[in-house]
């Protein structure tokens, strides 16, 4: 299998928005897999595992509600939101360390398990990242991340982001390295991308390397010199990601609109259609903030050019449609089916006509709401059922 062409996360912060905090990701698959959107609940347990993908985990007693954009044959999530307002999405990455612990071959954590180990868990985007990091260094990553291809595995890279910051979080084998990000833009893409500014990193990280051969010592500790391989396939989107970020907050006005634009460019191959080898098979928009409740925006369709984003808030009793949730691992949801049916001239316009009209009549209703959000709870769901009958 080849490497994947795409697969983007980007993040905008104050004083670049109008509110709080907006987040974006694409998440490129290999073709022919199918990914859901699925909501469960806050929930405890006394089970004393958790089962990931390919390993258990320790349990824990209570688990936030979660919203996961996911590949329908693995526990964890590609993206995904929780009740408190944290979001993560995971990025592929390829390192030249991958011996030992640092097998991704071997069956350990994926790194979409940890991104929905760390929703499940955290209140905030710092105890997600101490919670990612942890998990990562007591059980390290691995595994095959496709269901028909078993050698296709990767070290990962992740975007996490709350209501008040950011955390670029780099990884090879157990070992890490992060970045903290409190203003302004920031994306990562296939890449490792943090270099001299480490704000939190693994114990023993520079030992490690010098260990290896990878670091001399003598030269300043630079993260993505040290452990990337040859092969660096996001560094042109990753550049184009930026400079969208750039050029669509320039105003200081970023909405999440400007994020369904950044995702949907096909020019610079972060929007990549139904055809290609790793198409873009779902995609996320978030819009974080202290002051009106938080609004994730999720496709649950391919090729965000074609697609619509359509919203979910978290309330005490959100309910989603059982048209995102695949019925198992071997099928697809309802309104994946229906998608790849619909013939796409003349529909993408008023389906994008229906999602303009959606963003503006919630922005018009979420900054005046107060405390009882249940007219939200079946937002989403309402949202999907709309699209599938427009598409029958």
């Amino acid at each position: 299998m080849e490497f994947p062409q795409s697969c983007d996360t980007f993040v905008v912060l104050p004083p670049f928005t109008q509110h709080g905090v907006i987040f974006g990701k694409n998440s490129d698959r290999p073709q022919g897999e199918i990914q859901e959107v699925v909501y469960f609940p806050a929930a405890e347990s006394s089970e004393p595992t958790t089962k990931c993908t390919y390993i258990e985990v320790d349990s824990v007693s209570k688990t936030k509600a979660v919203i996961l954009s996911k590949p329908n044959w693995m526990w964890g999530a590609e993206m995904g939101a929780n009740e408190c307002g944290v979001v993560i999405g995971n990025e592929a990455i390829w390192t030249n360390d991958n011996e030992g612990d640092s097998d991704p071959k071997v069956k350990r954590l994926l790194g979409m398990d940890l991104v929905r180990l760390g929703l499940e868990r955290s209140s905030t985007a710092n105890e997600a990242l101490e919670i990612v990091t942890a998990l990562l260094e007591k059980h390290g990553q691995g595994g095959p991340c496709s269901k028909t291809d078993e050698g296709f595995s990767y070290h990962n890279s992740y975007l996490i982001a709350d209501n008040s910051c950011a955390w670029v979080l780099e990884t090879c084998g157990k070992h890490w390295a992060a970045e903290q990000i409190t203003c302004g833009f920031r994306n990562i893409s296939n890449l490792l991308t943090i270099t001299t500014k480490i704000d939190r990193k693994s114990n023993g990280l520079e030992s490690y390397a010098k260990s290896k051969g990878l670091w001399d010592g003598k030269e300043e500790f630079n993260f993505s010199l040290v452990f990337s391989g040859e092969k660096k396939p996001g560094d042109a989107r990753y550049d184009a990601g930026r400079n969208l970020l750039q050029e669509y907050s320039a105003s200081n006005k970023f909405r999440e609109t400007d994020m369904f634009k950044v995702l949907r460019n096909k020019e610079s191959g972060i929007c990549r259609g139904c055809d290609e080898a790793f198409p873009t098979a779902g995609s996320q928009v978030s819009i974080l903030s202290s002051t009106i409740p938080n609004v994730h925006w999720f496709t649950a369709t391919p090729d965000p050019s074609r697609s619509v984003f359509k919203p979910f808030i978290f309330t005490k009793n959100a309910v989603i449609s059982k048209h995102t949730i695949c019925p198992d691992k071997e099928n697809s949801h309802t309104l994946y089916t229906l998608y790849k049916k619909a013939e796409y001239k003349g529909v993408g316009n008023l389906l994008h006509e229906m999602e303009s009209n959606c963003v503006k009549e919630l922005n018009d209703v979420i900054t005046h709401v107060g405390e009882d959000l249940s007219e939200f709870d079946e937002l989403f769901k309402d949202c999907v059922e709309t699209e599938v009958k427009f598409y029958r």
